[in-house]
């Protein structure tokens, strides 16, 4: 036991109910309770994950306000991309540091929800569509941060893989898929980072609220996976705090000006809630004050470091799709550089995530600076940054800078109201002035490079166009510089894809059903997400994940894999076998040939980065354990090994392999016979027995509840009264006038699909949830269609 949570017993002890009930809950926005007669400070925790976003306002309780400038480091997706837990350690470090520069004791990341789809919209924020490599760089994330004394915070925890109405929604998914998907990434980090606090989701999971889910927030995570910190709420995020308190959940954030309180210490009297089980969440919530108090790290910060650091990063990130050979390129003769984010970067996502960077290279001036006066670069605008559409003068300015010019680069991507928080992607398409954009160079000289700056896959029907495709992702602010240092050779494209582009998003099963339905989202593709679905179905992918290329030449040779204590040793010998130092991720896939229970073609189980100068040689070994063989047995409710032959595949992509050894395990135990989706989307009597329950119907709007939305008042006129005056007033706190696009529309989004409870907890004591209740009950009364509903 630590000394700081002896010590939070003994003053929590010493409190009445009121002040526990008091501590469970945030003092305000983005601080807790102290508890000052003893001592325990009001601790500050701000979002993150790739920034320290501080917010310069106290009361602003969604984080779209200005925050005080801090190092904007690549996004997720980009750090994902690295398979490099060192860096990204590296990078955790540095965003310690400056969380305790200020004053922050726990920062809101990282985020390692699974990619399900890849028209998610908040999918920067995430390292991958695979639970293994999510987990190794969240727990390198949370090492780094935590090193600094400074608490991470995983999210958001668990099966959130939408916007669309994410506060409501219920995540229907069969257990085993839960497990080996949804919660595997979770369990990794949990158990190689131990970190000081999670982070409950909005959603429900099989009809229960995360936080009111005992089974997720006890069962699994404290007493399997042995997690000893605090589980704080996503912000408003609490459905019903006195069930949340008996199911594991300790803050609810931000405070709520007590209006919980009065239910809490009801259900406290009542027995509902037991002593015991309030004291172990406010004890939960001191230790934590204590923690950030007691721990030690540092707290200089280097701007100009952690830039470099940033630059490093987003090249580390930056995956080489395509090339022909034109990259990298000479510094010669004239260079056309097209696209308004040569200037005006895209290179942070959108939403509570958003960073005010300390300062910003641009590619065009980086560019410049680095080749000097031994070439010319001329820029032409291409499309409008905010919008992405182009007209007929821009692309005619473009093919006449292309065809002037020995090379082209075009900047590409997604614009910031393509992809944020709140709400999700329409479709996986580039804006059309970027494709006429891209099209327009490519016609006028075929000596085109296409650099992207996006935060998730895109369809590229065009991808055979250009002469490269570089992958830039969401760069962060030194992003600018480091493009220019791949793109000219100075640092060679270390990035692999933590994510499959599929040709269409139609091909991607989860198609079938994302974002459809405000009530319900039925997981019915099983296991079969990502490279797992592209590799079993035999659907090729238009760049599959591990993909990445290089300046050189990598051989994987010598393959061996040897029994261990722990489970199997393999190693291999990479060899540059090139001209020029770069980077390999050896990466590890386990097959299983034959199963009782369906599994994917292959999955990966290991993985290891290697640079190398030319001509040099090193043996990599990576280690497999026994769960990298196990199943989630539905029966037993625990990780099987089912005995027999298994293949273990080594290479260079899930379609790139290289080498491959069958292994005879004997170990192991019987495995319950398991049947996924046969055409890798269940049908009815598929998914019935994946659920191994009835599929739960979708609730109804009417009549209404306190988890009815905004959106739902719409069903009838006098909702639809109510709902208009609410958005009045919620827009009333916003600045309309100096917000962006995404900025708004994730307003937007926030307001429409927000829970009633939420606007009673966000009102400041102004609308009770008892006042709530009683309007909830006119609205029934009064709507003829609403009574019918009650039945």
């Amino acid at each position: 036991m630590r000394d700081t949570y002896a010590r939070a017993e003994k003053i929590v002890s010493t409190l009445s109910t009121d002040d526990k009930i008091r501590l469970v809950s945030g003092k305000d926005a983005w601080t807790t309770e102290p508890v000052d007669e003893h001592g325990v400070p009001s601790i500050l925790v701000t979002d993150g994950p790739h920034g320290v976003r501080k917010q310069a306002s106290a009361d602003d309780h969604i984080g779209i306000n200005d925050a005080v400038p801090a190092t904007c480091f690549p996004t997720a997706v980009t750090l994902g991309s690295t398979w490099d837990p060192d860096l990204i350690e590296e990078v955790g470090a540095a965003l310690g540091r400056e969380s305790r520069a200020n004053d922050v004791s726990v920062l809101l990341g990282p985020g390692l929800n699974i990619k399900r789809h890849p028209a998610g919209g908040r999918n920067f924020e995430y390292f991958s569509e695979d639970p293994f490599l999510s987990g190794k760089m969240a727990a390198a994330m949370v090492r780094g941060i935590q090193s600094q004394g400074v608490g991470a915070c995983l999210k958001h925890y668990a099966a959130n893989n939408q916007e669309f109405f994410r506060m409501s929604v219920d995540t229907v998914v069969d257990n085993r898929t839960l497990r080996e998907l949804y919660l595997t990434g979770f369990e990794i980090a949990v158990k190689e980072s131990q970190p000081w606090t999670v982070m409950c989701s909005y959603n429900k999971v099989n009809g229960e609220h995360a936080d009111i889910s005992r089974d997720l927030l006890t069962d699994i995570l404290r007493d399997e996976w042995g997690f000893d910190g605090l589980v704080m709420s996503d912000w408003f995020a609490v459905s019903d705090r006195a069930l949340a308190i008996c199911a594991g959940l300790d803050l609810e954030m931000p405070g709520s000006s007590g209006a919980w309180d009065a239910e809490v210490k009801a259900a406290h009297a009542s027995g509902l809630l037991t002593t015991a089980e309030l004291d172990l969440a406010a004890t939960r919530v001191v230790d934590l004050a204590l923690r950030a108090q007691n721990d030690t790290g540092s707290s200089q910060v280097d701007p100009a470091a952690h830039h470099e650091l940033a630059r490093r990063a987003a090249a580390a990130g930056t995956v080489l799709l395509t090339n022909d050979g034109i990259l990298p390129l000479e510094r010669t003769g004239s260079i056309a550089v097209v696209g308004s984010f040569a200037k005006k970067p895209r290179y942070q996502g959108a939403g509570s995530s958003l960073v005010t960077p300390t300062q910003v290279d641009t590619f065009i001036d980086a560019l410049r600076a680095a080749v000097g006066d031994a070439a010319t670069v001329h820029y032409a605008q291409g499309y409008d940054v905010a919008t992405g559409e182009t007209e007929e003068a821009l692309l005619t300015e473009v093919r006449e800078a292309a065809r002037k010019a020995d090379v082209v680069i075009v900047l590409a991507g997604l614009p910031d109201s393509y992809e944020s928080e709140g709400f999700d992607r329409d479709h996986l398409r580039l804006p059309d002035g970027h494709i006429a954009t891209i099209a327009a160079a490519a016609e006028a000289n075929d000596r085109t490079v296409v650099a992207l700056l996006n935060g998730a896959p895109i369809e590229m029907p065009w991808a055979d166009g250009p002469a490269a495709i570089v992958e830039a992702y969401l760069g962060g602010q030194a992003g600018g510089a480091a493009l220019a240092d791949v793109i000219l050779g100075d640092v060679a494209p270390g990035g692999r894809l933590a994510e499959s582009f599929p040709v269409s998003a139609s091909d991607v099963p989860a198609d079938r059903d994302f974002a459809r339905h405000p009530k319900q989202v039925q997981y019915r593709e099983g296991l079969y997400v990502g490279y797992r679905f592209h590799d079993s179905a035999g659907v090729p992918a238009r760049f599959p994940f591990g993909h990445g290329l290089t300046y050189t030449a990598f051989e994987q040779t010598g393959l061996t894999v040897r029994k261990t204590k722990e489970g199997y040793s393999v190693t291999v010998t990479v060899t540059n076998a090139g001209p020029r130092a770069g980077s390999e991720v050896v990466q590890v896939y386990v097959r299983d040939p034959e199963s009782i229970a369906y599994r994917p073609e292959k999955e990966l189980k290991g993985f290891a980065k290697v640079h190398l100068e030319p001509g040099t040689s090193q043996k990599v070994t990576v280690r497999l354990d026994r769960r990298a063989f196990a199943v989630w047995d539905i029966r037993a409710q625990e990780w099987r090994v089912e005995p027999g032959a298994f293949e273990i595949l080594v290479g260079a992509s899930s379609t790139d392999i290289r080498a491959r050894r069958t292994v005879a395990v004997a170990e192991g135990e019987a495995v319950f016979p398991s049947h996924g989706p046969s055409a890798f989307v269940a049908t009815d009597d598929e998914f019935r027995t994946m659920l191994g329950a009835d599929i739960p119907e979708v609730p109804s709007v009417l009549p209404y509840h306190r988890d009815s939305t905004t959106e739902d008042l719409h069903e009838t006129a006098t909702g639809r009264a109510i709902a208009a005056i609410m958005t009045q007033e919620a827009g009333k706190q916003f600045d309309w006038e100096h917000a962006d696009a995404s900025t708004k529309r994730m307003f937007d989004a926030n307001v429409r699909t927000a829970p009633l409870r939420q606007i009673a907890m966000s009102s400041e004591s102004r609308l009770s949830l008892a006042s709530l209740d009683r309007l909830i009950k006119l609205l029934n009364a009064t709507s003829a269609k609403a009574w019918r509903a009650r039945g």
